[in-house]
């Protein structure tokens, strides 16, 4: 591949400037509440994505602390953090707001702590101006397509405000033709919704159906970019 192996010492992360091994890991008690708090996620019904986000945000942070026993990180430290490794380092306003989430969510779990947990403050938002597409410019990316199946699924995401994730975990019953409705179900959050059906995109799920036939969900994706 052209590149150099190198062992993984002391003395070669000194060299190039590498942190230390153990700089890479939280203390032994970070480690242990680091599980704890996974397993709390879990009975909680946390989804899968969330539990590794919230985990390996609370990771860097005791990183960080790793000197210092968990009873006795105070709100102070979450500012320190924020100064000394989150500005430091150019990372992004989000990623701070996990760490925070990650952090509030930690410290509730924890009976002896010097934490405020309200009082943990989250980045200030940036007010950006969304990037709208114009009527005609929508209609050229819908009009694009001559697959009957793939309009369909565009038309749906875009009048109907879906996910892709909930588009393609809509199964045909979803569809309420007599209502004019879509139902949304176990959305984020774990929740369901439903969404308007205006009769044009129903017209349209029509032809789709006769020429497709679905069965178990109502866009079949098996050979498709997108992914379940």
């Amino acid at each position: 591949m052209g590149v150099w192996h190198l062992p993984d010492t002391e003395e070669n992360r000194i060299r190039f400037k590498i942190l230390l091994h153990f700089q890479t890991v939280p203390s032994a008690e970070g480690i242990l509440q680091i599980e704890k708090f996974k397993q709390w996620l879990l009975s909680k019904r946390y989804s899968p994505s969330t539990i590794k986000t919230y985990s390996e945000a609370l990771k860097s942070f005791l990183i960080f602390y790793r000197e210092k026993p968990i009873a006795e990180i105070t709100n102070e430290d979450v500012i320190i953090y924020n100064n000394e490794y989150i500005l430091k380092n150019n990372l992004s306003a989000s990623y701070q707001n996990q760490i925070v989430n990650a952090i509030k969510l930690f410290f509730q779990t924890i009976r002896e702590t010097k934490m405020l947990v309200d009082k943990i403050h989250r980045p200030k938002r940036s007010k950006l101006l969304p990037n709208v597409l114009s009527k005609e410019e929508v209609k050229l990316i819908l009009n694009a397509h001559s697959n009957i199946k793939h309009k369909t699924m565009l038309s749906l995401i875009y009048s109907c405000g879906l996910r892709r994730s909930e588009l393609l975990n809509l199964k045909p019953a979803d569809i309420d033709s007599k209502r004019g409705i879509v139902i949304i179900r176990q959305s984020k959050g774990k929740k369901d919704r439903i969404a308007p059906l205006s009769p044009k995109i129903l017209d349209m799920l029509r032809d789709y159906y006769i020429g497709f036939k679905p069965k178990t969900w109502l866009f079949e994706v098996e050979n498709s970019l997108l992914q379940r």
